[in-house]
């Protein structure tokens, strides 16, 4: 393929790809990860160069999301430390652990998501915090570290998990766990699994300005459109991304 139209390939797939990540909370990986493959990259270097792009997509939805106030200090900082070393840890384990069982896996549970906040109809509509105490913490806080595991080793679907904790277990409506999910798993998580893969992995570089800048753009695209649209839509695109993801990690 000529090398100007892999670029604009890549650059609108990214662009899709956040968008719908940003508005579902996760997912990007459903589109961008496969059409890095597509373009002849190894698997290890598609991982790698889809990890460092995902990064913008966390900057672009915490420089929209940082224009609301639904952010809380401690918690976020909850989240950074529960996350980080579990993401280090995933990334670190990548090489050793079987793909197909875990794809499979990851595969029910995803759909399995979906199909749950489909059947709660009142799932994630309003903010009604819950789990605050020191049980609840060490609870939420051991879900959290599974799927900075998870985010540190697999490439698709992860950000869909942390949303669902946070709405279910800590009681926050769909909105409000995006924001969580974008500024701490899209930027802070992302980013340190970015930095150990980039070390123990090749990137395909020459495609990172390109990849950088859809996810940041389709990053900020999505949270307006989340804030704007609320937290109906916001779940109905979580149900349809999670089912979708799924059933590309089943099939391929």
């Amino acid at each position: 393929m000529n090398p100007i139209l892999e670029q604009v390939v890549v650059l609108i797939s990214s662009l899709i790809a956040n968008t719908f990540s940003a508005l579902a909370g996760g997912g990007a990986g459903l589109i961008q990860f496969p059409v890095l493959i597509f373009l002849g990259l190894p698997f290890s270097v598609a991982l790698a160069t889809h990890k460092i792009a995902s990064v913008a997509l966390g900057v672009g939805g915490t420089v929209r999301y940082m224009k609301e106030d639904l952010v809380e200090k401690n918690f976020a900082v909850f989240m950074f430390v529960v996350g980080i070393p579990a993401v280090i840890l995933g990334s670190c384990a990548v090489v050793n652990i079987p793909e197909a069982p875990a794809k499979l896996a990851l595969a029910l549970l995803t759909i399995g998501l979906g199909v749950y906040s489909y059947l709660q109809k009142q799932l994630g509509q309003h903010y009604a915090p819950n789990h605050r105490d020191c049980h609840g913490f060490i609870v939420g806080g051991g879900l959290l570290f599974v799927v900075g595991f998870l985010n540190g080793s697999i490439a698709s679907g992860t950000g869909l998990f942390a949303t669902l904790i946070l709405v279910r277990w800590f009681g926050m409506d769909y909105k409000r766990a995006l924001a969580y999910t974008l500024i701490i798993v899209g930027m802070f998580w992302n980013g340190a699994g970015a930095v150990v893969l980039a070390l123990i992995s090749d990137v395909q570089w020459s495609w990172i300005p390109v990849l950088l800048l859809g996810s940041f753009v389709g990053g900020y695209l999505g949270s307006h459109l989340a804030i704007l649209k609320g937290n109906k839509w916001i779940k109905r695109s979580f149900e349809i991304v999670t089912v979708l993801v799924g059933l590309k990690l089943l099939l391929g």
